[in-house]
């Protein structure tokens, strides 16, 4: 039986974790902090093509791919978990204000259609928009937690507050509480990947900021863009606003200034906000590296692999980084 050691309990690591346990690895996971509990749960779930890609990519590709897994992937996570997922084909409404954001929206759409993007146009309050009937939203602290339960389901080992501080050639983790043996390891550490393993690609920590509104189901029906600001309604009620793009490091204080940014672009966006003050704000850590790719991939001559680097876009590739992994790997 292969043994590895995964470091790194979001998302990523555990859509890997339990992609491997199934075809027979035993696996050990650690996390710094409790499980998904850094970008992951700060994520707002959209899984949204026509809101990333302008242009074809491999990037582009790798995220419909994953895009095109999520209804089977939710469905399989159900019914091993026992637990729900909020997972809606909801579309998406891009708006534009202005005669030249209309026609910046109308020549992408045109570039999107060439590589398998598909919109319409429409109009919204009055306003030119596209239409994106494919894009997608998940609540993906449901997601991590029906995860996390598969996991142990199958016998993964998941062990919270216990960082990993570095990974050997040979698959060994090692913590501050021992050394862990394996066959392989999978630095799997979102934003904090560079840090527990020498010679990896740098990753930058880019913070990003949401707030999130209590309302009625139903207020909103699709994911609402226009330019940076994006929003999209949970199954709860919950509707999430966002977001910036701050590289200051790992600072996890709020940034006030940013929150009433988010909350004006916001109502002026989607009226019924105004004046509304939001019921929760929080902020996390995109992990951005250097390419138009995250970093998935074994490291030569050494019994590690990789899977971070992920950056806006960690919860949609999510299934296929997983997919990867176990064909790597398992």
């Amino acid at each position: 039986m292969e043994r590895i050691n995964i470091a790194g309990a979001g998302i990523i690591g555990l859509a890997c974790a339990w992609r491997l346990v199934q075809r027979g690895a035993a696996i050990t996971i650690f996390d710094a902090r409790e499980a998904a509990r850094e970008a992951s749960w700060a994520g707002a779930g959209m899984l949204a093509p026509g809101g990333e890609f302008s242009e074809p990519s491999e990037l582009a590709r790798l995220a419909m791919a994953s895009l095109s897994l999520y209804p089977d992937f939710v469905s399989e996570l159900q019914e091993e978990s026992g637990l729900p997922i909020d997972f809606r084909r909801s579309g998406a409404v891009e708006v534009a204000f202005t005669e030249a954001e209309a026609e910046a929206l109308e020549r992408r759409a045109e570039s999107q259609d060439g590589f398998g993007i598909s919109s319409e146009s429409c109009t919204y309050n009055g306003h030119p928009a596209r239409c994106y009937p494919e894009d997608a939203v998940v609540d993906p602290r449901q997601v991590t937690r029906a995860l996390l339960a598969a996991c142990r389901g199958r016998g993964v080992d998941v062990r919270e507050h216990e960082p990993v501080i570095d990974v050997r050639q040979d698959g060994t983790a090692i913590t501050m509480r021992g050394e862990y043996g394996a066959d392989s390891a999978l630095v799997a550490g979102g934003a904090w990947s560079s840090e527990i393993c020498d010679g990896l690609p740098e990753v930058i920590p880019v913070r990003g900021h949401l707030v999130s509104w209590n309302l009625e189901p139903g207020v909103l029906g699709s994911i609402l863009r226009r330019g940076s600001t994006y929003m999209l309604q949970r199954g709860s009620g919950a509707l999430v606003a966002g977001t910036t793009k701050e590289r200051v490091g790992f600072v996890r204080s709020l940034d006030e200034n940013a929150v009433a940014d988010i909350v004006q672009r916001a109502s002026e966006l989607l009226p019924v906000l105004g004046g509304k003050a939001p019921d929760a704000r929080w902020n996390g850590f995109r992990p951005f590296i250097e390419g138009d790719l995250p970093l998935v991939a074994p490291v030569a001559n050494t019994r590690i692999w990789t899977a971070f680097g992920h950056y806006r876009n960690g919860i949609l590739l999510a299934p296929e980084t997983a997919t990867r992994i176990a064909a790597m790997l398992g």
